[in-house]
Formats: structure tokens, sequence, C-alpha cells
């Protein structure tokens, strides 16, 4: 899946993911290919981007998730 982090002045990161792992208000949630649309609200912790031989960790304050279609876009702060 494509996966855009943003936060208000730049792109932190941007790419093709096999999993992310995100720190949702419920606790931690995986978003997989062609994962259900949704719209969730992001808490304090990390976010894990998992390629195909690498992993990315970015840790953030707050922010919020968007899925849809096979794109995943996160606003951080």
């Amino acid at each position: 899946m494509r996966v855009s982090v943003l936060n208000q002045k730049q792109v932190i990161y941007a790419g093709n993911v096999k999993e992310a792992v995100l720190p949702g208000e419920d606790g931690e949630f995986s978003v997989l290919d062609f994962h259900q649309p949704f719209l969730y609200r992001l808490r304090s912790g990390f976010i894990n981007l998992k390629e195909a031989k690498a992993e990315n960790r970015i840790r953030i304050k707050d922010g919020v998730a968007r899925m849809l279609g096979n794109e995943l876009v996160i606003c951080i702060t």
C-alpha cells in the first residue's frame, strides 16, 4: 500500500509498505493492503512502517490517519 506521513511543514515519509502499525486512541492497530476505509485519531507513540526488507519508526505526539483505496495518509504533529 502507498503511505504518506505529513506534518505541517514537510513530507516525513512517502513510499510503499507491507504493513503499518499505528498508535490509535483505543490501542495499537495494524493496517495491511486494501484495508477497509477509515478515518482514525492517533495518540502519542510510534508509527511502524514495515517495508519488504526494512522498517521505519516515526515518533508522533498526535495525528489523524485516513485509509482510502490502497492509500494511507497520516497527518501528524
